[in-house]
């Protein structure tokens, strides 16, 4: 019997009011089919709101440092439930345990974090112009949060999102991609388990076309968190802008790996292959282009070629698998096309560029990590996101150069630069157009406690993680208390008196 799963809408695991559901199944194996997930309608968002909406007002009167303690016990829980969870998120999305283990434990480090933030919701008093007078802001919650996250960090992004949320005092309408509604599943179990009250957290499956569109356009959701293509988030960007949201979008990139002739090679060497290829290149931090200076360009793609035609593909709870499965069907087939407007573009496949199917590989969505050499800056295949795991190899002739084709897409979210050369690691820092720059380290590696997000088409300006997210999903309250006995106006000129 294949297990059929419920939403979580007002306190109870409910069945949808469509009454229709769809198979999620594992990417490394296309027979396994881990179970049946509601195929939600409006009907359900509406309902969910409303129940949010009473459990905002009960949440809202916690005392922030009461709602950190929550989030603590859900670290805790967490932490003992890691490799179970690690277990059935690479059954579910197919990353290799390894990495599912820093997914999960990503979700522990930022319920620590946010349980902390509980008892560090600063606001400020400043002296007043005026005598006799108290001037102070704080921070209030805001109400309901619709919260749409991706399929690649099944347990880190939700709880990006969710736990700020709930400690700044909002409750929350979460759906999760429904690539991975288990983990989303059992992130909500474990939520009510550490003692949230139930109205405070609903759980809505289905497909972003309904349940998605559905929470983003409801009026009595005033903030939106969404992660997902650029495409989409201009899209969600339209709805919450003519509705007066608050919204946060992380977006799409585009990212480079920076590497100069005098960098250490084997260090580069590792970098990119796991900036390229880690999470099966599904990540909106993955190196999807390295930029070479011409002195080490050939030896270096010489030792990165030899390095990929080592990768091991394979089920991810498999020791010895360096590279899973792509997500479904639909991502091997736009994977493809990349790789055939690589070819007419001139671009040399170097290696990979096809799918996967021997043996047991046949039974999933499979790709091979794939290189071309040769890509000229401007094209479709260095400009556009593929999500899959393809590397542009561009070559330079200077840092200058180098430092043009990274701020030479619409994108802006992780870079990396490879030097030993102080000046050109803080021109970098200063130079590249990202939200994110590593020196010596790869695109991808981002910590809890700071702020992760991009520029230009990445993002809209907000961020998550670190302290800026709180003051996202929180509102600024400014409070002026006059014990003076006497009218006194501010805004008036009174220098003259």
């Amino acid at each position: 019997m294949i297990r059929e799963f419920r939403n979580f809408i007002a306190g109870e695991w409910v069945v949808p009011t469509t009454g229709e559901y769809f198979e999620n199944v594992n990417p490394a194996d296309g027979g396994d089919v881990i179970g049946r997930f509601p195929l939600s309608g409006r009907a359900d968002v509406e309902r969910a709101v409303a129940s949010a909406e009473r459990g905002f007002e009960q949440w809202r009167k916690t005392p922030a440092p009461l709602r950190g303690d929550v989030l603590r016990r859900v670290g805790d829980l967490l932490a003992a439930r890691k490799e179970e969870i690690a277990d059935l998120m690479t059954r579910e999305m197919g990353k290799p345990l390894a990495e599912t283990r820093g997914d999960v434990q990503e979700g522990i480090d930022t319920a620590y974090y946010a349980a902390v933030e509980g008892r560090r919701l600063f606001g400020h008093t400043v002296p007043s112009e005026l005598r006799n007078k108290w001037a102070m802001s704080f921070r209030r919650p805001i109400g309901v949060a619709g919260i749409v996250t991706p399929f690649n960090f099944p347990m880190a992004i939700p709880t990006w999102k969710m736990f700020p949320a709930l400690v700044c005092g909002n409750a929350c309408v979460f759906k999760p991609a429904e690539d991975v509604p288990h983990t989303g599943a059992v992130l909500v179990e474990i939520m009510l388990e550490a003692g949230l009250p139930p109205e405070v957290i609903q759980l809505v499956h289905g497909v972003g076309e309904t349940v998605g569109a559905a929470i983003v356009a409801h009026p009595k959701v005033p903030v939106v968190s969404f992660t997902g293509s650029t495409e989409t988030g201009a899209k969600v960007g339209e709805t919450c802008g003519r509705m007066h949201k608050r919204l946060s979008l992380e977006m799409g990139g585009k990212n480079a790996q920076i590497v100069l002739d005098d960098a250490d090679l084997d260090l580069a060497l590792e970098g990119v292959l796991w900036g390229a290829f880690g999470t099966t290149g599904q990540r909106c931090t993955a190196t999807s282009r390295l930029i070479v200076q011409g002195g080490v360009h050939d030896r270096l793609v010489d030792m990165l070629v030899d390095r990929v035609r080592g990768l091991r593909l394979g089920d991810g709870r498999q020791p010895g698998t360096d590279v899973g499965p792509l997500i479904h069907a639909e991502a091997v087939q736009k994977v493809e096309r990349y790789v055939q407007v690589g070819l007419q573009e001139g671009a040399h496949l170097t290696v990979g560029g096809a799918r996967a199917t021997e043996g047991e590989l046949a039974k999933g969505t499979f790709f091979q990590p794939t290189i071309f050499t040769g890509v000229k800056a401007g094209s479709r295949l260095e400009q556009e996101e593929i999500f899959g795991p393809v590397l542009s190899v561009i070559r330079v002739d200077s840092a200058d150069e180098a430092f043009a084709v990274n701020n030479g897409v619409r994108y802006g979210l992780s870079s990396s630069l490879y030097t030993r050369n102080i000046e050109l690691a803080f021109r970098a820092m200063s130079e590249l157009d990202n939200g994110i720059t590593y020196v010596n380290a790869p695109t991808i590696g981002a910590e809890a406690h700071l702020p992760f997000g991009g520029v230009k088409q990445t993002g809209n300006g907000h961020r998550e993680g670190g302290w800026e997210v709180y003051e996202f999903y929180s509102e600024t309250k400014v409070c002026y208390v006059d014990y003076s006995g006497a009218l006194q106006r501010a805004q008036i000129d009174t220098y003259g008196d």
